[in-house]
Formats: C-alpha cells, structure tokens, sequence
C-alpha cells in the first residue's frame, strides 16, 4: 500500500528485492474510527490491493481502491489512506527506483513519461493473472520469478496509464531470441537471472522480457522452469537416482518445490510419475 505506514496498524514483510526494486506484503487493519495520517512514498509505488478496500489521497486526487486494482504512487508524493468503508486491507506494493521504472518505460511502445497521473488501474480482466501471479508470490516469497514479475508490475502500470502498444514481431528480434533459448539450454540447470540474458544480448532487463514474451509465447521463466521439469522427468524415467538428486540436478535447490511444481504441470507427484513410466518401480517415494 504505502513505503510508510502506522506502525501500531501496518505490518509490513519484505517478500523479494533485487536491483532497483523491492516488493513487501502490507497488511493494515485501519478503521472507520481510526485517525488518518500523511505518508510519503520513498520509491514509485505499484501496489497491487488483494483484500479490502480503502480511500487513496493525493495531490492529484483521491479515489477508492478495492481487490484486483493497481494502486499508482509517485517518489516522494505526500498521500493519505483512509478506511472509511470497512476495517482493514491486504496490498502487495512492489517499489522502484525511478531509473528502474525509466528503463521499462523504454521499450513501451508510445510511453514516454514515467509519472502517475491517476492513481489507480482498476480491476480488469487483462490484470487478472498478473494478480495470481503476485499472489502467489506472498505465498512463496523470494521465488525465482519474482524479478520477472516486478518487470511486468512496473510495465502493466505505465502501460495501463499512458495506453502503451505493443509492437510487431521482428527478424531481428526473433534471431536474439533464438539466441537467448540456446544460451538457456546450454545453462539450463544453473542459477540464472534476467540481468544474465539481457546482457549476453545486449539488451535491457525488461526489453528482454517483453520480446521472449512475444516470439516464445511464455516468460523466460516459465520457459525454463519448463524445461527443467521436462529434464527430471525425463530422468525420472530412465535413472535410478533418488529424488532429492534429481531435483538438485535439474536446477532446484527445494525438494518441497520441486514436488509441488512437478505435480501442478504433470499431474502427479515425481514418484508417481516413476512407478507409471517404469512397471517394475514399487511407487515408494525416494527422496
């Protein structure tokens, strides 16, 4: 919701940060009755309101925030929240340095400001997995895509607000990509971030995001993510190792998340997976 809060009323809970960004959980349980006080945004806030509702006042005016909207702050903008309509809200507010929201601001077709003149997308359908997906990020906080997805908050609110287009596939964006997915597949299993693939290319953190998105149809995350689920499946198959190595040999440092992102794309959990695609395995997890 905000960078500063009432102490006895927020929590606060940092849930991943990188370079030029930082997201946080806030939770208020403000009033009706309770007093509203001025706060400051530090960084430019993109906030995105999963429970609750509540008023929003700045200088450019107020307006009512309710679940599956974006909340819009600009740096060092003076804003009071009230809770005039019922007790509390839950916000996951992703914060950036204004160069961060500069560079992504580059490569949107038709966006040449970074400023905030109103305060709030509301909650449209086309937001709708970008709220699952920062849901799911409080859920499983520090998760690996969570740089991707501050590149995409910071891109959904200056798109939303200055109705940025999205431009036509090019030949040479197609062969940079071509590249980034042989760079991927010869480094599959290692700890890799957007910075890595946007510099090996030559290009910014979210131009890079934005072009895989468009020529590969996924995110560069959910690409590889894929791609090493396929590898440990593939391995599941045909070694003998325990579970546990696999996962490690496939790039995931958590057993328990390797389990549960195995069973969400193949249906069943990876010893399952084992004693189908081999008759003669007993079906008993090896971890």
């Amino acid at each position: 919701m905000a960078d500063l809060g009432k102490v006895d009323l927020t929590t606060a809970r940092r849930l991943a940060s990188g370079d030029g960004w930082r997201v946080s959980e806030i939770i208020c349980r403000s009033g009706p009755k309770d007093p509203v006080f001025a706060e400051q945004h530090t960084w430019v806030s993109v906030s995105a309101v999963l429970s609750g509702s509540f008023t929003y006042r700045s200088r450019n005016g107020r307006v009512l925030l309710t679940p599956g909207a974006l909340l819009l702050g600009e740096q060092h903008t003076s804003f009071c929240c009230g809770h005039e309509h019922g007790v509390g809200d839950r916000c996951i507010a992703f914060h950036f340095k204004p160069e961060f929201m500069e560079e992504v601001a580059r490569d949107l077709s038709g966006v040449t400001r970074t400023d905030f003149p109103r305060h709030r997308l509301p909650p449209l359908q086309r937001l709708a997995p970008l709220i699952a997906d920062v849901q799911s990020l409080a859920e499983h906080p520090g998760a690996r895509g969570a740089e991707e997805l501050a590149l995409r908050m910071a891109g959904a609110a200056l798109s939303g607000i200055h109705e940025g287009s999205t431009r036509p596939i090019t030949a040479t964006e197609e062969r940079r990509m071509a590249d980034a997915l042989r760079l991927m597949e010869t480094r599959l299993v290692e700890p890799l971030s957007l910075d890595v693939f946007a510099q090996a290319l030559g290009m910014g953190r979210h131009h890079f995001l934005r072009t895989f998105r468009k020529v590969v149809g996924e995110s560069p995350y959910s690409y590889i993510l894929g791609r090493r689920l396929t590898l440990a499946a593939e391995r599941l198959r045909t070694d003998g190792e325990r579970i546990a190595d696999i996962a490690y040999a496939c790039g995931f440092g958590d057993l328990s998340e390797f389990v549960r992102r195995f069973r969400a794309r193949f249906g069943v959990t990876p010893s399952a997976y084992r004693a189908r695609a081999r008759p003669g395995s007993t079906g008993i997890e090896r971890v």
